[in-house]
């Protein structure tokens, strides 16, 4: 055989050309079936063997063989074949959002209740489309979002945040309960009275991490006369509760971390002062309005959707706005 061409150009009309032979192992059968002349075939075969450097076939006048090279090569071409015819398909799919991969960040606090259940839903609803969780917090979020680095995030807030260039959907909103150690004097009583709260040491978060919910949870002491006593500060709200649990304070959390049990630790709603309104805290999905894949859009209409729905939970979910 001659040396291959240094610039290989193989069409697939060649490699269905291979395969007819391949499998009728017959020029004037093969060439009935590819809806053909003999002579073009047998031209198409020599030139694919030429292009290739290996003889595919041997030739008599009475037979055609395959050699051990075609043979070889006879099933990874039929998967080529196969994927190509294939092809359509799979752009459509992807056109339409059915199929993909979607990078989606998250807080804990999401991972203690709502993501679980949401994940299952949605991939019950769109099964070929992959989902890359990543936790990370608020500020982490953000940067990956501006590089391009995830498609959307869910992240913790206060009411009225508002993500600076970005669009945002409301998922939940919640009230702030107390985590108090389990040895606390305040620990016994059902609905601890604020003002008994608002001396005792602090742990936190860093203002870095959430600088919304961070400055209304300070809002709370100024409100009252007082300066936050911060004892201990931490990102995941798991390590929060774990420092309450050593004894280290009581801490500020969603009530949806009430999930997370954790020994030597008791949650608490609190007995707040008539006509003060209980604090909340909200989560949202946040995405870049500019970059909306198909498969995106069908999540953020499924998250829209199942925000919308009433859950027998303690958590209150309004309508995303």
């Amino acid at each position: 055989m001659n040396e291959p061409s240094r610039s290989l150009r193989i069409e697939l009309r060649q490699w269905r050309q291979f395969v007819a032979l391949a499998e009728e192992l017959h020029f004037g059968r093969a060439a009935a079936r590819l809806h053909m002349t003999q002579p073009p075939l047998t031209q198409a075969i020599a030139g694919l063997e030429a292009a290739l450097g290996v003889r595919l076939f041997e030739r008599t006048q009475r037979s055609v063989h395959i050699t051990p090279a075609g043979a070889a090569l006879l099933p990874e071409v039929r998967e080529l074949l196969a994927r190509a015819q294939a092809l359509p398909e799979l752009a459509r799919a992807a056109a339409a959002g059915e199929l993909g991969r979607l990078r989606l960040a998250f807080v804990s606090t999401v991972g203690f209740e709502l993501l679980p259940r949401w994940v299952r839903a949605f991939r019950e609803q769109w099964p070929q489309v992959a989902l890359e969780l990543i936790e990370a917090t608020g500020d982490v979020q953000l940067e990956l979002l501006s590089r391009g680095e995830v498609d959307a995030g869910f992240v913790l807030h206060s009411p009225g945040f508002i993500a600076p260039g970005l669009a945002q959907a409301l998922i939940a909103s919640e009230p702030l309960v107390v985590a108090l150690p389990e040895s606390h004097p305040l620990a016994v009583e059902e609905r601890p009275a604020l003002k008994r709260l608002l001396d005792e040491p602090l742990v936190i978060f860093p203002r870095r991490i959430l600088p919304s919910l961070f400055d209304a949870i300070f809002a709370l002491y100024n409100t009252s006369g007082r300066v936050p006593q911060v004892a201990q500060e931490a990102i995941q709200m798991q390590t929060i509760v774990n420092m309450v649990s050593a004894g280290l304070g009581m801490a500020w959390v969603p009530q949806s971390v009430r999930q997370f049990q954790r020994p030597g630790v008791v949650y608490r709603s609190v007995a707040w002062p008539r006509g003060r309104a209980v604090p909340a805290c909200e989560t949202s999905l946040l995405w870049k309005a500019d970059a909306v894949s198909p498969a995106l859009a069908h999540f953020i209409h499924f998250a829209q959707d199942q925000a919308a729905r009433p859950e027998p939970s303690a958590r209150s979910k309004p309508k995303a706005q």
